[in-house]
């Protein structure tokens, strides 16, 4: 049975999941092109919106827990740019 998770604490998984895509370690011999590395990026920041991207459909979401999702979203974006696109 599915437990259900609480908007704030999918919020506070979904920082940690950015955080630990940006401390996950680049490999030495092919850098950020290695295919395991893109994949665990990606999978990393693709959970953490998979947990929040509903909040803002929900009744009692306020417009801090809003825009806090929105954040969350930007974050993963600029992650996603800084370590598998280069650019900052």
């Amino acid at each position: 049975m599915a437990r259900f998770i609480p908007a704030a604490e999918r919020i506070e998984k979904a920082h940690k999941l950015i955080q630990k895509a940006r401390e996950f370690p680049v490999p030495p011999d092919a850098g950020r092109y290695d295919l395991h590395y893109i994949g665990e990026i990606k999978a990393l920041l693709r959970e953490a919106r998979d947990l929040v991207k509903f909040i803002t459909y929900r009744p009692g979401a306020s417009p801090e827990m809003k825009a806090e999702v929105a954040e969350i979203f930007q974050e993963c974006d600029r992650v996603d740019q800084e370590l598998l696109r280069g650019k900052l």
